[in-house]
């Protein structure tokens, strides 16, 4: 049975971690690939950069923002193929799976979207 977990990037990497997916369009600020430590970075799994803009991190504009931004999964198809990528990742996998974000907010973002798409698809 395969297991989500969300974290920011900025936190240390640890044992328990498993795979390491960062799902961010950007780059995160002040981390170095190294410290990193990825096993993939997803990036056309992010928002688009105008969603991204508009949403503003703004926890008011989450719903609208994750209605979109499902919306975009579904639409845009290297977002769509981004996620089947995941999917695939996590299909073949029996351990832990940690996706990484770079917002400061842990609670809207769009890794707590892609976690709830991914546990829904199961």
């Amino acid at each position: 049975m395969m297991s989500i977990q969300l974290k920011r990037i900025y936190e240390k990497p640890s044992d328990v971690d498993g795979l390491r997916i960062l799902v961010d369009r950007l780059w995160p600020r002040g981390i170095s690939k190294k410290a990193a430590m990825l096993d993939y970075w997803l990036k056309e799994i992010g928002p688009t950069t105008e969603l991204r803009k508009g949403f503003n991190h703004d926890p008011k504009k989450f719903p609208a923002f994750k209605e979109a931004y499902i919306d975009e999964l579904k639409s845009n198809p290297k977002q769509r193929k981004a996620l089947q990528e995941l999917k695939e990742i996590c299909n073949n996998k029996d351990n832990q799976i940690t996706l990484l974000y770079g917002a400061k907010d842990t609670i809207h973002n769009q890794a707590v979207i892609l976690k709830e798409l991914l546990d829904e698809a199961e």
